[in-house]
């Protein structure tokens, strides 16, 4: 076994290189600078880290004094899931909101302007886009994360997005591989399963990997999803079919394959973190996700020995592993010759132009039209139906409109209201109730997210507006659910400027 300069084995410096661990705090502790010293070559960063450009762009500077080549990953799609902008919410609007205007040329500049800001703070890798064609309205992890349920329009974002963001010298990391939109559980919790037949996936699932491979996409994402017609025993993380049949001899494609995050249920809970780990290089990941939940010097030890010993007792070739860190310093290398970010061309403000563009709003049948809506003078009731969060979102991350019109119209008043407990449509009654005496004599804006998955909140709107026929309903989901109210703001994602773009036509003020 050859040692290297330091004391650490070959074998034990592959074993770290293939990990992505995350860590706590806004600066990187001790252990996790030792480790990159013996060779670990990834770092996730999560909300927690971040509490300022400057500060991001110090931790960077930080980990590189360290290693100079390290790849410092992120989860930063815009929209509903910021990493930058996790406490105000994020200045892009998400994939759903791009496809809604569907304009590709669009879709580049804000792959690109967020790009430039992820690397102008020493950011070299996103996790993101995700590629999901949403065909399963019921999805609970997706939704306004894909561009659409449409596969063609699917396609081609993808496509503009990661040619967007790596033309700032961001690597994109294409996701959720083999596709995780026509899902209806959320594999943080358990393992999704896909049962359509192959021809299905290949036509849907597969085709916006296929352009985002012929885009030049440095990375792909796994998902920890059972695909049967793929392969009924194992999910598309672990299995040698997908990761290796699949995706490398069918597709061709030779970039960094990712695992979504380890500590996930739908992996962590049948395998085990460390059983999922070997398994998951055996099959042909080549970087291994883990920090979202596990965060520590132990993990990461716990992950680097069970690599080895797998190696010592065959179950995992050590070619196989070599390969895989080999791939994870070709990366590096391509980050590395990528280059300082060009300044935007775009402007700054072009998620909030974007946002602008993706509104649809209507108004319910003999209540007018949009054209002749009177925008508000006086501050309003936002009752806020809120769902539970969305884990890969984040329950830190404010959403809605209540702080735009706070802004626009001082006075404004707002609540937040969930499902309780009980049967669904009394608990939506109750808080439609609740939402209504909270109101008095304001008109009421009321802010809901994915009203189809939600039947306490159809149940909500029902009581609103059978009282109140004059509300305004602000979907920040997937407008499935028909619109109604007397006037329907449609979004397509709730990240802050998705909101500030509604407040300005519920105010008809411009420009905020």
């Amino acid at each position: 076994m050859t040692t290297l300069a330091g004391g650490t084995d070959t074998l034990t410096r592959d074993a770290l290189t293939v990990l992505q661990p995350g860590f706590t705090g806004t600066t990187a502790p001790d252990w996790l600078l030792r480790r990159l010293g013996e060779g670990l070559a990834s770092v996730g960063l999560f909300g927690r880290n971040i509490a300022s450009p400057g500060q991001l762009a110090a931790l960077t500077a930080q980990l590189r004094a360290e290693r100079d080549d390290v790849l410092v990953a992120i989860d930063e799609e815009g929209g509903d899931v910021t990493r930058l902008e996790v406490r105000n919410g994020s200045s892009f609007p998400g994939n759903h909101a791009l496809g809604a205007v569907d304009d590709v040329e669009l879709t580049h500049q804000v792959a690109h302007e967020l790009g430039r800001r992820l690397a102008s703070c020493g950011v070299n890798l996103n996790w993101a886009p995700s590629a999901d064609v949403n065909s399963d309205p019921r999805n609970p992890v997706i939704g306004v994360r894909s561009f659409g349920a449409d596969t063609e329009l699917v396609a081609r974002h993808t496509a503009a997005y990661v040619t967007g963001l790596q033309s700032a010298g961001v690597a994109a990391c294409t996701k959720h591989f083999p596709g995780h939109g026509d899902t209806a559980v959320d594999s943080h919790h358990a393992l999704p399963r896909i049962d359509v037949c192959a021809e299905v996936l290949a036509e849907r699932e597969l085709a916006p990997f296929r352009a985002a491979i012929a885009a030049g996409t440095r990375a792909v994402m796994s998902a920890h999803i059972l695909v049967p017609a793929l392969d009924p025993d194992r999910p598309a993380t672990l299995s040698h079919r997908i990761l290796t049949g699949l995706l490398r001899d069918d597709l061709g494609y030779d970039g960094l394959i990712v695992t979504d995050g380890m500590e996930m249920r739908a992996i962590a809970g049948p395998y085990g973190i460390e059983r999922g780990s070997v398994l998951a290089i055996a099959a042909g990941a080549d970087a291994i996700c883990v920090g979202g939940g596990l965060a520590d010097d132990a993990t990461v030890l716990r992950l680097r020995d069970a690599l080895v010993a797998a190696v010592r007792t065959g179950e995992l070739p050590e070619e196989r592993l070599a390969e895989a860190a080999a791939r994870v310093r070709a990366l590096a290398r391509w980050t590395g010759a990528a280059g300082s970010p060009a300044e935007s061309t775009h402007g700054t403000e072009i998620g909030l132009h974007a946002a602008r563009r993706a509104l649809t709003v209507t108004a319910a049948p003999g209540l007018g039209s949009p054209d002749t809506f009177e925008p508000l003078t006086e501050p309003p009731y936002v009752a806020a139906l809120t769902p539970v969060a969305n884990i890969a979102v984040g329950d830190e991350t404010p959403w809605g409109v209540a702080a735009e019109l706070i802004h626009l119209l001082p006075g404004t008043v707002t609540g937040s209201f969930s499902a309780g407990s009980g049967p669904e449509n009394e608990a939506g009654e109750s808080a439609g109730r609740a939402a209504l005496q909270a109101a008095g004599p304001r008109r009421v804006v009321a802010v809901v997210r994915d009203e189809h998955r939600h039947p306490w909140m159809a149940s909500a709107l029902d009581a609103l507006l059978a009282a109140r026929p004059d509300t305004i309903v602000v979907e920040m989901g997937v407008p499935q659910a028909a619109p109604r109210g007397a006037l329907h703001i449609a979004t397509h994602g709730a990240a802050r400027v998705c909101g500030r773009a509604a407040a300005e036509v519920i105010t008809g003020v411009p420009g905020l």
